[in-house]
C-alpha cells in the first residue's frame, strides 16, 4: 500500500516543528551563555562607573546639584573610565565595523547598554555615538535647556567650545573657551551656563564620539533642542563674536 499522503504530511509538519523547536532552544541558550560571558568579563568597577553616571544624571535633571557641578563631576568620571571597558560594554567593535559614514557631518549610531546585573535597569541619560571621517564636523551648535558631555572613544578631533553671554532674536554673542586637539579619552561637557556652543572636527581618518545627554535641566526654560549657528562671524571687542543663528542646511553646507 502508498503512503497515506496526510500521515506524511503530519510527519514532515512534525519533523519541521521539532527541529525549529530545537534550533530556537539552542539559540536562545547560546544568547545566554554569551550574556553570562558578557557580564562576567564587564568588571565591577565599569558597572559602578556607569551607576554613577546615571545616578549623576538624576542629580542635575531633579535640580539637586547645578548644571557647572554636573559638568566638573561628570568629566571626573569620564577621566576615570577604563575605556577598554566601555568599548566593550558598547560593543564598539561591531558599532564601528558596520558605521555608515555621511558625506556632510556626523553619522549617529544608537546602542543600548546590556541587560546584566550590576548595572542599571533604566537610564536617566540619552546617548549616541557620533561616527565622523576625516574632515567632517559636529556641525557648531547650542543647546537649550540640556546637560552634555562627550568622550572621544576613537580617532583624533579639533574641538572647541565657547560661552553663550548673550541670547538675540537672530544672533548669540559667544566667547571662545576651549580650542584644542581631542583623542581616545579625552572629554568635554556643555549646559546652559557654561561651554554651551560646540564644535568637533574629524582630524583621523575616522572618528567617534561617545556622547550623553541629559534633558530639561533648566526650570521653565525654552525645549530642550540645538540651535545651529556661524562661530566666524563679527569680531567684537573683548573677544567676543557675533554668531548668527543658521538653519540645519546651512550649518552643514558651511561646517558639514
Amino acid at each position: 500500500m502508498g503512503a497515506n499522503p496526510m500521515t506524511e504530511q503530519l510527519t514532515r509538519r512534525g519533523f519541521t516543528t521539532k527541529t525549529l523547536g530545537a534550533l530556537l532552544t539552542y539559540t536562545l541558550l547560546e544568547d545566554l551563555a554569551n550574556q553570562d560571558l558578557f557580564a562576567a568579563e564587564v568588571k565591577p568597577i565599569t558597572k559602578k562607573w556607569l551607576t554613577n553616571v546615571n545616578d549623576l544624571a538624576r542629580s542635575v535633571k531633579n535640580k539637586k546639584i547645578k548644571q557647572v557641578a554636573w559638568q566638573k563631576q561628570v568629566e571626573e568620571l569620564f577621566e576615570k573610565v577604563e575605556l577598554s571597558d566601555l568599548l566593550q560594554m558598547v560593543d564598539f567593535k561591531k558599532l564601528a565595523k558596520g558605521a555608515k559614514f555621511v558625506e556632510s557631518g556626523a553619522r549617529s549610531l544608537r546602542f543600548e547598554f546590556p541587560k546584566i546585573e550590576g548595572l542599571p535597569t533604566e537610564y536617566v541619560f540619552g546617548r549616541q555615538i557620533f561616527a565622523l571621517k576625516k574632515g567632517r564636523s559636529v556641525v557648531p551648535h547650542g543647546h537649550d535647556n540640556m546637560a552634555t558631555a562627550f568622550l572621544i572613544l576613537d580617532g583624533k578631533l579639533r574641538g572647541r567650545h565657547y560661552d553663550r553671554v548673550e541670547d538675540r532674536e537672530k544672533e548669540y554673542v559667544i566667547r571662545p573657551t576651549i580650542d584644542k586637539m581631542f583623542g581616545p579619552g579625552g572629554h568635554s561637557s556643555i549646559s546652559d551656563y557654561k561651554d554651551n556652543v560646540h564644535w568637533f572636527k574629524a582630524l583621523s581618518d575616522k572618528a567617534f564620539i561617545f556622547n550623553i545627554h541629559v534633558l530639561g535641566v533648566t526650570p521653565g526654560a525654552k525645549r530642550s533642542g540645538r540651535i545651529y549657528v556661524d562661530p566666524n562671524g563679527e569680531k567684537l571687542k573683548g573677544g567676543l563674536i557675533r554668531a548668527r543663528k543658521l538653519a540645519y542646511k546651512e550649518a552643514h553646507d558651511l561646517y558639514g
